[in-house]
C-alpha cells in the first residue's frame, strides 16, 4: 500500500513520465521502500484507474506523463495525517542474533562482521548518494534531508551495535 503513497508524493512534487518516477525512485526512495519498474508500472495503472492522477501529456513512444489530481492529493494528506504506521514486528536479522550459539564462535563472529561490514557499505553509498543530489529548499529536498539523515543514523547505529555485539562472544 506505500508504494501507492510514494508516488503520490512525488508526483504532489511536479507532474512526471513512468521513467521519470522509476529514476527518481531510485535516487530518492529506494532505500527507504524499493520497487521493481514493474510494480510502479502497475501502481500506476491503479492510480489512474482510481482518480488519484491523471495522464496530462503524452509524448513518443507511449510516453505518459501523470499528475497528482486533487482527490489523490487528499488522498496523500489523510494517509500522512490519518493513518498511523504500521509498527515493524519482525526483524531477521536479529532473530539469527538470537539463535547463534546453535553455532559455532567463529561463525557468529562472522555473521556479526558481515553486518558491520554492510553497515559501513550501506552508509558510504548514501553519503554518495547525498553527495549526488542538487538539493534546493522545496519540501522534498527539506524533509528528503531529514529522512536521508535517519538512514545515516540508522547505518551507523547499526555498525556501532555490531563491533559491540563482536566484544560479546565468547572465546571457546
Amino acid at each position: 500500500m506505500s508504494l501507492r503513497y510514494a508516488l503520490l508524493g512525488l508526483l504532489s512534487d511536479r507532474p512526471a513520465s513512468g521513467y521519470d518516477l522509476v529514476q527518481r525512485f531510485k535516487m530518492s526512495l529506494a532505500n527507504v521502500w524499493p520497487a521493481t519498474q514493474s510494480q510502479i508500472y502497475t501502481e500506476l495503472t491503479k492510480l489512474a484507474d482510481a482518480g488519484a492522477i491523471v495522464v496530462s501529456d503524452e509524448g513518443p513512444r507511449g510516453r505518459k506523463e501523470y499528475t497528482i489530481t486533487d482527490a489523490g492529493l487528499a488522498d496523500l494528506r489523510a494517509w500522512l495525517t490519518e493513518t498511523k504506521p504500521k509498527r515493524l514486528a519482525r526483524n531477521e536479522t536479529l532473530l539469527r542474533v538470537f539463535f547463534l550459539g546453535v553455532v559455532p564462535p567463529a561463525h557468529a563472529r562472522d555473521y556479526l562482521s558481515d553486518i558491520e561490514t554492510a553497515s559501513t557499505k550501506d552508509a558510504a553509498e548514501l553519503a554518495a548518494l547525498e553527495a549526488s543530489i542538487d538539493w534546493d529548499d522545496d519540501d522534498l529536498s527539506v524533509y528528503g534531508r531529514i529522512a536521508m539523515e535517519w538512514g545515516k543514523r540508522f547505518h551507523a547505529m547499526k555498525r556501532e551495535w555490531a563491533e559491540w555485539a563482536l566484544t560479546q562472544i565468547p572465546e571457546r
